[in-house]
Parts: C-alpha cells; structure tokens; sequence
C-alpha cells in the first residue's frame, strides 16, 4: 500500500521504528536495565536476531541485496520487544494499549462492513486495478475478499481473530456487567467482519484459541463459554447454506476438499528436498518479492511458500526452522508457566490473553505468513513484552519473603 503523496508505508513505518530503537539506546546508556537481557525469551530473540543477521555470510545466498533489505525490517521489528519491555512498567499502561489496539480494530472492522455493504473507494478500486495479481488475490468465485484498512486480506482477518481473542479474555476479569457486554459485542463484530476476508486460514484460529483456553482456564464458566462456541462453530461447519462468505467458511475445515490447498500441499511437498539439502537455506529474503525481482533465474523462481515455516525452512533452512520453532515454543512455554505463576489477578489475565494470542499466530503461521506482517508483526512483539512485563510488574508487588537470618548464638 502506497500514501496518495508516494511515500511508502512501509519506510514510514521503519522510519519509527528506527527512532524508537534509537531512543531505547540512548535511554539504556543513560539509565542501563540490563534485566531485560536476562530472561529466557529475551535471550531465544538474541539468539534468533544473531541467526538473521548471520545470513549475509551464507555462501548459497544469490542476492545480498534482498538480505539488506529483508533485514531492514526484520531486525527492527524484533529489538521492538525490548523496546516495549523496557518502557512498559506498569498494568495501567498495559490497559491503555489494550484499548488502544482495541479501538484501532474496530475502526478496521467498521470500515470492512463498509467496504462489504457499499463497495471500495474509488483509489482503493485503481490500486486494485493497477496489477492483475491483484484482482486475482482478492476477486474470487465472483466475490471481493475485503482488506478494510489493512495491505491485505490476510493481516486483516488475523488482526481481527486475535483481537476478538483479546476481547473475550478481557471480559474474565473483574468489571461492571455493561463492560463486559460491550466486549462480548466487539469479540463478535470482529469475528463477523473477518469473515469478509475471505481467508480460510484464520477461521481456524478461533477453536484453537478456544482449546488452549479451555485447558490453562478450567472452571465452569469456561467450559459453558467454549461449549457453546464449539456448539456455534459445529452448526456453521455442517449447516447447508447458499451464502458464499459461511461456504468458504465451510471449507476451511474440509481441507482435502479444497483445490487451493491440495495445491498448497503439492508445492511444499516439491520443495521439501530443496530444505533437507540446504541446513542454512537459500538467504534471508530470497522468496521475498524483493528477492524474486533481483534473482530472476533461480531454482526458487516462481515458488510460493504459502505459510510461515515454510518461508523459513526455505531461506534460513531447517537449522533455522529448529531455531524459530524453538523461539515459538518458549514464548508460549514462558506465558504458560507465568500465567501461574503470576498473584494479580488482572496481570494474570492480561498474561493469559497474550500467551492465546501468542499460540494462535503461531498456528496461524503454517497456513499463512502470519507473523511478517505489519502491524501484526508489531504486535506479537508487543504480546511477548507483555509475558515478559507481567511477570516482572507481579514479582515486583509481591516480592519473595526473604528467609529468616539464622543466629549463631
């Protein structure tokens, strides 16, 4: 997506990025927090930032350009955690960027059931007529999939999945009736004008979350919850229908049925000796559309990876896939283990919505490239701070008792 004026997005936002990490640096020389360094998901992130950067040594790699300017943005996005680590300290501030974020997704979702019931803007109509690819992706079996303020319709459905997550886990703590009312509507606005997108891969995303919740959250009120979410979900699965958004729902769960992602099946499964030959993989952006303009003639010309790890296995290689399944599993491993760890009842709800959220991207990363895109790339950051910064703001309240000073006398 392009400004009116020319600017892309993109270099604006990294253009923030920049000057907050700048900050961050200034603000660490002047008053250093090296606890932030310490924990185990701080150092997983170290570890997979030293891999990336490492790559522009891989002796495979065709383009050094597109390293450049993958890890542009890549290396940003992850130092963005300690950013947030080290400037969020307090739970109210942690209740403001909630509903901060909330309230950005429903301007999306409201600007969706707009793009759905009166059509696109006129300049959004010439940005999808200007490339074909573009048509392709988004007019399918005679429907527009909708995008509402997003680059595509892929980062809007998973921004709207977990934001209806991060509702509904809101609603569990102690509030006025009203409040929660008014969250339950939202979790269920998004949900529906997700469906809008038309992306099969995020319907997915609901149960799972619903299932993680179930267990880490075992009590009657729950279980009533996810039993009639699961009972809703059945009846839109099996219900026969001529609606088009609740067929291409429908088909999500009946993925053998599914031309597009027997198609999918098919060219992973071509690549899978490409990773099992190359444990470093082919470089850092080399399946990106950066690198697809500057290597023409490659053996991974054309290929379309179709999903997170599958982009990972290719340019970093299966160490690199390791490394990234290890950084995925310590993340929701850390927010499972501080959810009950944690006393405050509203940190630990706060821990509890970001682990779901969490595990659900890293879910949503097989059928999709979830976590790459912006502003969910922002965000998961943001979620894994908040794991992080729970646990440290609990300890802080209720430190350890410090056991009694023996006498010798």
């Amino acid at each position: 997506m392009v400004y009116p004026h020319g600017a892309r997005f993109g270099t604006v936002i990294d253009s923030i990025e920049l000057l907050l990490i700048i900050g961050f640096f200034i603000k660490q020389k002047k008053q250093p927090n090296w606890g932030i360094f310490k924990s185990s998901i701080s150092i997983l992130i170290l570890i997979w930032i030293a891999y990336n950067i490492l790559q522009v040594a891989n002796p495979i790699i065709e383009s050094r350009l597109a390293w450049l300017y993958t890890i542009r943005s890549v290396a940003a996005v992850m130092i963005m955690y300690f950013v947030f680590v080290y400037h969020i300290r307090s739970a109210a501030f942690i209740k403001l960027l909630i509903k901060i974020w909330i309230g950005l997704t429903l301007i999306g979702a409201i600007y969706a059931f707009w793009q759905e019931f009166v059509g696109f803007l006129p300049f959004e109509e010439r940005f999808i007529n200007s490339d074909p690819k573009y048509r392709n992706l988004l007019f399918i079996a005679g429907r527009w999939r909708k995008f509402s303020i997003y680059s595509d319709p892929v980062a809007f459905s998973y921004n709207m999945v977990i934001s209806a997550v991060l509702c509904v886990i809101m609603m569990l703590n102690h509030m006025k009736l009203w409040k929660k009312v008014v969250l339950g509507a939202l979790a269920f606005f998004f949900i529906w004008a997700m469906i809008f997108s038309g992306t099969r891969g995020a319907y997915v995303l609901i149960p799972a979350a619903l299932g993680l919740l179930v267990l880490l959250k075992l009590n009657r009120t729950v279980l009533l919850f996810a039993s009639a979410g699961f009972i809703l979900l059945a009846f839109f699965v099996y219900v026969p229908t001529s609606s088009y958004n609740i067929r291409r729902f429908q088909s999500a769960f009946k993925p053998s049925q599914d031309a597009s992602f027997n198609v999918r099946a098919i060219n992973q499964k071509r690549i899978q000796p490409y990773i099992q030959d190359h444990p470093f993989g082919a470089g850092l952006g080399a399946v990106s559309l950066t690198g697809k303009q500057m290597v023409r003639h490659s053996v991974l010309t054309g290929f379309a990876p179709d999903s997170g790890y599958v982009r990972v296995a290719v340019e970093l290689g299966w160490a690199g896939l390791l490394l990234f399944c290890t950084l995925l599993f310590g993340i929701v491993r850390s927010g499972i283990n501080n959810y009950f760890k944690i006393r405050d009842p509203e940190l630990q709800n706060y821990c509890l919505a970001m682990t779901l959220i969490a595990f659900v991207l890293a879910v949503g990363s097989y059928p999709q490239e979830a976590i790459v895109q912006f502003p969910t790339s922002i965000y998961f950051y943001l979620v894994v701070a908040i794991i992080t910064i729970t646990r440290q703001l609990d300890e802080k309240n209720y430190p350890k008792e410090k056991p009694p000073v023996k006498r010798l006398i």
